[in-house]
């Protein structure tokens, strides 16, 4: 089997777009309370991509993300709040930590990533629907994830990279590609959890 089809394989199994959190999101019955969470707290990871790209002496891709991040600082404000320093949700602190980990090997760092930009595409499009369908909403939230919508590119980057390590080291990449799937979406859990909690 390739590593692309082991990646899927991985990726399947934790596709966040079957999620709770994000078919509230599309079908817009997501709280804004929720929104707001996500933006302030799941920013930290955004916060944290430049790292994995830098860990891969891939200068000019973390800028791009440290730009993007600044967009993300964007949809945050919109919704009224702000990128928190730190996260409160304890497995967004998890995932916080998974990615602190696997961000500074190249190896575990291009499969962790793999995790989060195969899914990008998608996941921004699906997000962009449900912002302009169902939320009355300043256009400040679209600019991230209308990039994001059509950045096929970062996964495509990846896979190459890769391919292109020892065998031991592809290992490597693939068993972080399945443990960061996993924080991701526990990460969604946390905050879904938290929000119903708070609505009962």
């Amino acid at each position: 089997m390739s590593n692309k089809d082991t990646l899927t394989s991985i990726v399947s199994k934790r596709n966040l777009l079957q999620h709770p959190f994000y078919q509230a999101w599309s079908n817009g019955t997501l709280p804004m309370q929720a929104l707001q969470t996500y933006a302030r707290e799941y920013g930290v990871f955004i916060g944290m991509l430049p790292r994995a790209w830098e860990a891969m002496n891939d200068s000019d891709t973390a800028a791009e993300e440290r730009e993007h991040a600044e967009l993300w600082d964007d949809f945050a404000a919109a919704l009224d709040t702000r990128v928190s320093g730190s996260a409160e949700t304890p497995e967004i602190q998890g995932l916080a930590a998974t990615a602190h980990r696997l961000f500074r090997d190249p190896a575990t760092a291009a499969g962790a990533l793999y995790a989060f930009e195969v899914q990008q595409p998608a996941t921004a499009s699906s997000k962009l629907d449900g912002l302009r369908t169902h939320y009355n909403l300043p256009q400040t939230v679209e600019p991230y994830f209308e990039i994001h919508s059509h950045n096929e590119h970062e996964a495509a980057k990846l896979l190459a990279r890769i391919d292109g390590l020892p065998c031991a080291d592809q290992s490597r990449s693939l068993d972080a590609c399945a443990e960061m799937a996993e924080s991701l979406w526990n990460a969604l859990s946390g905050i879904y959890g938290k929000e119903n909690m708070s609505s009962c």
